[in-house]
């Protein structure tokens, strides 16, 4: 490859030797016509204001700095997004439950709440579960539906399960047992109605398909020399 040709620097005073060049101060002040820029700025250069420097924070900086490190919280820009169904979970599914006091009851869904959170009820007369909230990766969707047409869930959402911030009072050791008791036992009539209204739609299209209410009531469990991996739901 043929080396690039570098072009020589043109300069208005040539040196004649090095560092001295060939026209004067004075003259070089002529010829570079910097005579003409003072006269039309009245005698002076142009002169042009500075730009602004951007103000010093009203908070000084501290002299001292902590030993340790102080943590501050991170912003969490993250959007919360609404949990995805599974598609073999629809209303009606009859769903085995994993986990939890009712581990192998088999109950129906009914809706998801706005928590991602599955509505689910036994129903209560059949097997003894009542409307509950579970995650639906603690349960098995099984093929087996039942019609929940006639069942009205529009009143339940996640506050309708949220427990109220009870005051504690002092109580005597007699009186503290018998109040634990009360406690336990104690469920709002409202509750308690609801729970009604949604059996009883739901146990007549469970009556109108047979050995459907058996198949409900039965607990799930795995035998000896079941395998749980070719088993259909």
């Amino acid at each position: 490859m043929a080396a690039k040709q570098r072009t020589k620097r043109v300069t208005r005073n040539p040196d004649l030797i090095r560092g001295i060049g060939k026209y004067s101060k004075s003259q070089m002040y002529h010829k570079r016509g910097i005579w003409a820029l003072k006269a039309k700025n009245g005698g002076a250069f142009p002169h042009h204001d500075p730009k602004p420097k951007p103000e010093a924070p009203a908070v000084k900086a501290p002299k001292f700095y902590p030993a340790d490190d102080v943590k501050k919280p991170l912003l969490n820009k993250h959007k919360p997004r609404p949990t995805k169904l599974r598609a073999s979970i629809t209303p009606g599914t009859v769903l085995i439950l994993l986990v939890g006091r009712f581990k192998g009851k088999r109950v129906v869904f009914l809706k998801q709440l706005p928590s991602g959170l599955l509505l689910v009820t036994g129903p209560y007369k059949i097997n003894g579960v009542p409307l509950r909230r579970v995650n639906q990766s603690y349960v098995i969707g099984t093929s087996t539906k039942v019609d929940v047409s006639a069942v009205n869930v529009d009143k339940f959402d996640d506050k309708y399960f949220s427990k109220e911030a009870q005051k504690k009072k002092k109580k005597g050791e007699g009186e503290f047992f018998e109040a634990e008791k009360e406690e336990k036992n104690a469920l709002p009539q409202e509750k308690k109605d609801d729970q009604k209204t949604v059996d009883s739609s739901l146990i007549t299209a469970i009556e109108g398909v047979p050995e459907l209410k058996a198949y409900l009531g039965a607990r799930f469990s795995l035998k000896s020399g079941m395998k749980p991996h070719e088993l259909l739901f």
